[in-house]
This record gives structure tokens, C-alpha cells and sequence, in this order.
């Protein structure tokens, strides 16, 4: 039986290739919001907050 190669994905914004086996990076939201019910994210010159209700959800906005 031939030996088979995972799919490849290609990160467009810095042209890497991934093998599609690796596991993404897992943090938990505790640690991530650091106690806080807001968080601000800044990626590509803008701001998001992630905020984390009273119902325990997060809801990123821009």
C-alpha cells in the first residue's frame, strides 16, 4: 500500500507552508483575559476587544 502525505495549507500573509497534522496553539480564556472581562487585540494596525459576558461567551468586535 503506498504511503500517503498529509495535506499542505499555505499561510497567505507570510507564505508558509504547514503540514495540516499540527495541532493550533490552545491557551485557556482564563489566562488569556487574565481575570478581566475585556481584552484589547491589536492585529494589522486596528483594535479588537474580546469581551467575555455575563452568560460566560466571548464576542470579539472591532
Amino acid at each position: 500500500m503506498p504511503v500517503t502525505q498529509a495535506p499542505e495549507s499555505r499561510d497567505q500573509s507570510a507564505g508558509l507552508v504547514r503540514q495540516a497534522t499540527h495541532q493550533p496553539r490552545r491557551i485557556d480564556s482564563q489566562t488569556l483575559m487574565g481575570g478581566s472581562h475585556l481584552l484589547m487585540i491589536e492585529h494589522g494596525g486596528h483594535s479588537y476587544y474580546l469581551r467575555m459576558t455575563r452568560n460566560n461567551k466571548l464576542i470579539l468586535t472591532k
